[in-house]
């Protein structure tokens, strides 16, 4: 089910060694990880962390190596263990989750199947595509591709009413496009056009390899690249999208019918039992014009290869390695710069976690969270819930009546820490150890089905919409909730044996940093249920709107490389709750030393320097040009060193720690003060 979800931290995912190991004495701080001739008032993010990043380069399979891939790593090591375990296994030895993800490890890691197997797993689908000859046709072979999974073109799922949050409604969205962002069509910088160039060459190799000769897949790769450019068009940029009312067009089926009378809509939404009087959501009905114009103006030629294409490059993944290879290219090489492809291994485990991760989940939450750490975690959530409510209680610029609001928001926060209460039920998944591609096809229409199951019922507020293992946090508007799995509550983010001020400035930053969602630029627009309404005065909107602009130019200032700076409203949500995770978890940590004798100073350092160490130890990040290209043309992410410098330069406790003054870069004469 679509909700509203902000996450925390964008990874681009890395590879350790034996030798590339973070010093694990929860009290240690590593003096070598520093850069010994940065100046903590200049550049903190190179002050705490360029030793390290001196010493790891990114290794050729990576688009990124960084302290938080390292976690990430570690899981999959955890993960990999399990799969290997459940697959080794006799059969009627194993419990119904260890059949399903030991099947799934065999048939992904069946190498020698998949290269006899080629194109073959999708040559059904294929042949449906190709058996199109007429509109109505067309039509059909949309909402097939729609019952199976596939988000071609438009993209009919569930969604949890924006303006009613107790009701999940249908959700239509808009895609077919395969480069990342509709902006990618239309920009005419060298940078943009290399991309697009390689993408029309990704094109037509998979036309080759599905078996068209030289000239048929050059006329087949110009027939997709005219049908996307036009799709796009009509699409909503990311900062557009940024706005959810922009996304909520609440109407009837019968409506949407009426409006797009070219699309067979009965046959779309079969699949969900839907009538003509249900609600849907349509996101973009400027898209959905512009399909309705294309299904009869497009040749049906082009249409089937636009399809054949999209079908194959959904799969190319899970197919022989020529396809591998060829996608491989493009996304891996062409967009972020990657050199090599990942392990065999940890493709797999990677899957496996997207597939069946609550199955996988539940063993590795045994291995990796015990009940102390999530007691740990539930008493920092908590002293961070008790520090944003006096910040609010103190906010010069918020009036009585947001302050009830605010405060009634935040009181309602529901808090997941560590794994679900209650396990996913994959009894339905059939998944067998002979096709991988049919494995994913399968598990594709699963989760469609259960994602489509919800239209109507009442709201699942159990539901994770992360996996246990993985590395990272989110908030999630409609439900009003933060969650924070057990993949991300792991050394060097937080441990139970280190100190609070290390602890506090890593993972409870962290933490205020997805309470501060519910307050940013896009969070403030629900309400304590999860509705998309205003809660604001007037007066109150406008001061804040202020503050959050100071922050959309601080971010605009900052350049990853000649000519290249980040867009400060794509990035604004995410940076003003790295400025309030950082101060709220500062203002907790404050709060948790009541009545307490003061820490003791650890490695040379104060407790609040290890704090601000904390935040920024947590950060450190290698990344390729490309890469750092593709998350300031998409990401609402900033870069990771500015999210160490940007939010510690706006904070005066920042330079009290560490004795910066006026003038010093890390000290903002613009200060962004919102929280």
């Amino acid at each position: 089910m679509k909700r509203t979800i902000f996450v925390a931290i964008a990874l681009s995912l890395a590879c350790t060694t034996a030798q590339q190991q973070v010093a694990r004495d929860p009290l240690a701080f590593d003096r070598a990880i520093m850069n010994p001739s940065a100046k903590a008032c200049d550049d903190f993010y190179e002050y705490t962390n360029g030793g390290w990043l001196a010493a790891h380069p990114i290794p050729p399979e990576y688009t990124a190596y960084g302290v938080g891939t390292i976690v990430t790593e570690d899981n999959r090591a955890v993960l990999h263990e399990i799969l290997e375990a459940a697959a080794a296994k006799p059969a009627a030895q194993r419990n119904a989750n260890e059949q399903k993800i030991g099947d799934f490890w065999t048939s992904c890691m069946d190498e020698s199947g998949i290269e006899k197997a080629g194109v073959a797993p999708l040559q059904p689908e294929l042949d449906r595509i190709n058996a199109i000859a007429s509109v109505a046709d067309l039509n059909a072979e949309l909402a097939h591709l729609q019952s199976t999974g596939s988000r071609t073109l438009l993209s009919l799922r569930s969604e949890q009413d924006a303006k009613k949050s107790t009701e999940v409604i249908a959700r239509l969205g808009a895609g077919g496009i395969g480069l990342p962002d509709r902006d990618y069509y239309f920009k005419t910088d060298a940078a943009t056009q290399k991309i697009r160039d390689e993408y029309t060459k990704y094109v037509s190799t998979i036309f080759k390899l599905t078996g068209d000769d030289d000239a048929t897949a050059a006329k087949n790769a110009d027939a997709v690249m005219r049908i996307e450019k036009s799709l796009a068009e009509p699409m909503l940029t990311r900062v557009a999208r940024r706005d959810p009312a922009a996304t909520y067009h609440r109407m009837t089926i019968a409506e949407l019918a009426a409006s797009a009378p070219n699309i067979d809509w009965n046959a779309y939404v079969a699949s969900a039992n839907l009538k003509s009087s249900d609600p849907i959501n349509v996101t973009q009905p400027k898209f959905v014009a512009l399909v309705n114009h294309q299904i009869t103006d497009t040749p049906l030629a082009d249409w089937k290869a636009y399809l054949r294409f999209h079908l194959v490059n959904e799969y190319a993944p899970t197919l022989s390695s020529a396809f591998v290879n060829a996608d491989f290219q493009f996304r891996g090489g062409a967009l972020t710069g990657q050199k090599e492809q990942q392990p065999r291994w940890k493709r797999c485990v990677a899957r496996a976690d997207a597939v069946l991760g609550e199955a996988l989940g539940q063993a590795y939450v045994e291995k990796k969270f015990p009940p102390e750490a999530k007691k740990k975690m539930t008493e920092l959530v908590g002293n961070l819930i008790g520090a944003l409510h006096a910040n609010l209680e103190t906010l010069d610029w918020m009036s009585a009546q947001t302050r009830k609001n605010a405060i009634a928001k935040l009181e309602s926060f529901n808090r997941k820490i560590g794994y679900p209460d209650q396990w996913r039920d994959y009894s339905k998944l059939s998944i067998t150890p002979s096709s991988y591609t049919a494995n994913i096809m399968t598990s594709n229409q699963f989760d469609l089905q259960h994602d489509i199951d919800q239209i109507g019922r009442p709201v699942d507020r159990g539901e994770w919409g992360m996996t246990p293992p993985t590395y990272n946090a989110y908030y999630d508007a409609s439900l009003n909730e933060i969650v924070f799995p057990a993949g991300m509550l792991q050394f060097p983010m937080f441990d139970i044996r280190q100190d609070d001020a290390f602890n506090y400035g890593a993972i409870g930053s962290v933490i205020g940093h997805e309470m501060s969602h519910g307050f940013d630029d896009q969070g403030s627009q629900f309400d304590a249920q999860g509705n998309l309404a205003n809660w604001w005065t007037p007066e109150d909107k406008k001061k804040f709107d202020a503050k959050a602009e100071c922050i959309v130019r601080q971010f605009e200032s900052y350049y990853i490389e000649p000519n290249v700076h980040h867009n400060g409203k794509l990035v604004a949500g995410e940076s003003i709750a790295d400025l309030g995770g950082a101060v709220i978890a500062w203002e907790a940590w404050q709060r948790s030393l009541a009545g307490k004798p003061k820490p003791p100073v650890i490695d040379g350092f104060t407790p609040e320097q290890r704090f601000f160490l904390g935040y920024a130890r947590a950060r450190a990040s290698n990344m390729r040009p490309e890469t750092a290209r593709l998350r300031v043309a998409t990401d609402p992410h900033p870069v990771n060193k500015f999210r160490v410098n940007g939010p510690l330069s706006n904070m005066t406790q920042f330079a009290s720690a560490f004795q910066c003054k006026s003038g010093d870069a890390m000290v903002r004469s613009d200060r962004c003060v919102i929280w």
